[in-house]
């Protein structure tokens, strides 16, 4: 199965967009947590149990686990999510970018030790470093575009000599140039909604990763009228804090599946609205 069939699929089943971010920042878990002996395993999987009819992806954030020395959790938390939601979309946002050789442990480094079905990448030193990574042709490659912090206007915003912003074209050439596999997705941050129509303009129906719903203030309305595509898909609208940290009690996993169900019925709703107004 191709990354774009698996991708389609994992919306299918969950009839949802939403992709939890597992941010397990040890400082946060619940103090009934803390003293496990692999306590961001524990959380991790309290939240997925919790989340799991509303998602159709996870994407575990590879520092939170480095930080504390608990790659193993990593591991385990993406074993868990393979045999308990084997439809659903695993995407490792580790934000690799490197050269040659380096370039294709990383990416062996994602699809081979971790098993997951995407990875975060940053295409800063260009479409070469990306080659590793799109080899493997039935998983994703995610691309850094047009991130959602607000410095990455000094650099992802300035002009080219050509015409138009450097996000854009970033966008261009990894939906025209860097996408032989079919298997390229990109990142783009929900705190930028007319640059996301921008994009999606000129990108099609390539898949978007979207940061910033929740926590960061990003607008959900703004976002599926700009990035939905032709079909009502085309996006994966992440939340982890707003999730993750919806209760800092003993109810924190009730809390968490109560957070993803009110925005995936959120987004649902406006995305039936929107395809209703498309058809008229």
């Amino acid at each position: 199965m191709t990354f774009t069939e698996k991708l389609h699929a994992a919306w299918r089943a969950a009839d949802s967009l939403l992709c939890v971010g597992l941010d397990p920042q040890l400082d946060r878990l619940p103090a009934a947590l803390r003293g496990e002996r692999q306590p961001l395993l524990a959380f991790s999987k309290r939240i997925i149990e919790a989340t799991l009819p509303h998602a159709c992806a996870y994407k575990p954030q590879f520092a939170y686990y480095a930080a504390e020395d608990r790659l193993d959790e990593l591991r385990e938390t993406i074993a868990f999510l393979r045999a308990a939601a084997p439809d659903r979309l695993v995407i490792l946002d580790a934000k690799r970018g490197d050269i040659g050789s380096t370039a294709e442990q990383y990416a062996r480094e994602a699809f081979e030790v971790y098993g997951a079905d995407a990875v975060t990448v940053n295409p800063y030193l260009g479409g070469d470093t990306l080659e590793p990574f799109t080899r493997f042709a039935d998983r994703g490659v995610i691309v850094l575009c047009k991130t959602s912090n607000p410095g990455s206007a000094e650099l992802q915003d300035l002009e080219l000599a050509a015409g138009g912003p450097l996000y854009l074209e970033v966008a261009r050439r990894a939906s025209r140039d860097w996408n032989a596999n079919g298997n390229i997705a990109l990142v783009v941050g929900a705190t930028y909604p007319d640059e996301l129509a921008r994009i999606r303009a000129a990108v099609g129906d390539l898949p978007v990763l979207v940061p910033g719903i929740g926590a960061q203030g990003g607008d959900l309305e703004a976002t599926l009228r700009a990035g939905l595509d032709g079909a009502g898909w085309g996006l994966l609208l992440n939340s982890s804090r707003g999730i993750l940290y919806a209760s800092a009690g003993a109810d924190f996993a009730a809390a968490a599946g109560r957070a993803a169900r009110e925005l995936q019925q959120a987004a649902a709703a406006l995305r039936a609205t929107i395809l209703g107004e498309r058809s008229t």
